[in-house]
């Protein structure tokens, strides 16, 4: 069955109230390598089907989700069966409000967008050719690429008939001396692999582990840093993920005026600091309607088909907007501001790359790398993680060697306070997040005068 007939076969025979039904097709492609040579390829597809059953409970709503693999009308009448009875069996939801109704997409007859392996056409070659290079230098790569599109269709019994087309992809390379004993890594976000350039990519490896020839041991304290931009985005995945209004409105959060309240419409982070999601931006677009298969406290599932459109979280430093489904915002009195699946962070009067913002320095670090990052207090979005594949000694504005790793702990929003330079924002690719969870990121580097390496690490 197409996913469209699926659909409508769900909505045929659930017997509850109302119903959303969600499929999403999926197809991959990935490529992986270890010492400089290929070591697999592969191709993958699936189909997964999610049921939102809505009943009559008490003087209100319950609602339950079932999900599951489906492609027959067998597999989608026992996941319709399982919601339809949760459903009946559960308890008014909190977060009940009307469906969302009457809203179709032009393309909503059209096929799933497949990839395949030649995605990679360009690409492979290179691969190659930088597997030699590395190979002839002494140095060894390892990493993989993945690409996947992911065609979703939402449907209701109000009339919905989304649908929407997303490419997922990404490279990520590590690079290691003959001897094993010094690792960079570097990662890069795309929609298609027409902006990605392996040999480019390699010759940064190369540069990082030229730069490790010298190693510099430094003590745990408060160092002049630089986080590039696939550094900052792991940071600001979390300050968007923690961003919540219910949690802020309970005082459970950074973004909390307590006892009770949230900080929107406060200065949060330095003037001219820019937070936003957008579904419609070219390189990290997203999809435009909301999309949910079961409610948590930053999105309901009676809010499924609601149109998502530009949101400031933060604008010129303040605090605009937080996460928060139309049930929430009645909580806040704030407009309805539901998950946007992409986040850029630009700055007013940034400018270059790092490489600008290496040759301002005097003396301090360039951290290429942050992993295993970990919520410590939520009430300051206190967050610790390692360094790891790469940090840098900069002096007179000039890498001069590598020196050890360290356990850090910083607020992403006390740094968005305490940056002193900033570069262009660009796309980017979060190493802690980005493969599984959080691909679609754009943001600058920036310089911290004091960032707080609390301790040393023996990771590598």
């Amino acid at each position: 069955m197409s996913p469209q007939e699926l659909v409508e076969q769900a909505l045929s025979v659930s017997t509850a109230d109302d119903c959303v039904v969600i499929v999403r097709d999926t197809t991959s492609a990935n490529l992986r390598w270890a010492n400089n040579t290929l070591t697999t390829n592969g191709q993958m597809s699936g189909r997964t089907a999610t049921v939102v059953s809505f009943a009559a409970s008490g003087d209100g709503t319950a609602a339950a989700s079932t999900s599951g693999s489906a492609t027959t009308a067998d597999e989608i009448a026992a996941i319709v069966g399982a919601a339809d009875a949760a459903a009946r069996a559960g308890g008014p939801a909190e977060d009940a409000n009307p469906l969302v109704r009457d809203r179709v997409s032009p393309d909503w007859d059209e096929a799933p967008v497949p990839t395949d392996i030649t995605v990679y056409d360009e690409v492979a070659p290179a691969l190659g050719e930088a597997f030699g290079r590395a190979g002839a230098s002494g140095r060894l790569l390892y990493g993989f690429v993945d690409h996947a599109v992911t065609t979703t269709y939402l449907g209701s019994s109000t009339g919905l008939r989304l649908r929407h087309v997303q490419p997922t992809g990404h490279f990520a390379c590590t690079a290691k001396d003959a001897a094993l004993t010094t690792s960079a890594w570097l990662g890069a976000a795309t929609r298609d692999f027409d902006d990605i350039d392996p040999l480019a990519l390699d010759d940064e490896l190369a540069q990082r582990l030229e730069w490790a020839r010298r190693r510099v041991d430094l003590p745990a304290g408060r160092y002049d840093t630089i986080l590039p931009p696939t550094a900052l985005a792991d940071l600001m995945v979390d300050t968007y993920w923690y961003a919540g209004a219910r949690n802020a409105w309970e005082g459970q959060s950074v973004y909390s005026r307590r006892p009770t309240g949230t900080r929107i419409g406060e200065r949060m982070t330095a003037p001219g600091v820019h937070l936003t999601s957008d579904p419609s931006l070219p390189d990290v677009g997203c999809t435009p309607f909301a999309v949910v298969g079961a409610s948590d406290s930053t999105q309901s599932v009676f809010d499924n088909g609601l149109p998502l459109a530009r949101t400031d979280w933060i604008r010129d430093g303040e605090l605009t907007s937080l996460v928060q489904t139309r049930h929430t915002a009645t909580m806040t009195g704030q407009p309805a501001t539901p998950y946007v699946d992409n986040l850029v962070l630009e700055v007013d009067g940034g400018g270059g790359t790092v490489d600008d913002l290496v040759a301002g320095t005097e003396r301090g670090l360039l951290v290429t790398s942050l992993w295993y990052i970990r919520l410590v207090d939520p009430q300051s979005l206190l967050l610790t993680g390692l360094t790891r594949d790469g940090v840098y000694l900069v002096e007179n504005g000039e890498i001069t060697g590598a020196v050890n790793n360290f356990r850090w702990n910083e607020s992403p929003v006390d740094l968005l306070n305490r940056f002193t330079h900033a570069s262009a924002t660009t796309r980017s690719f979060s190493r802690e997040w980005g493969a599984d969870y959080f691909p679609r990121t754009a943001t600058p580097a920036l310089r911290i005068p004091d960032f707080n390496m609390s301790s040393v690490s023996q990771a590598t």
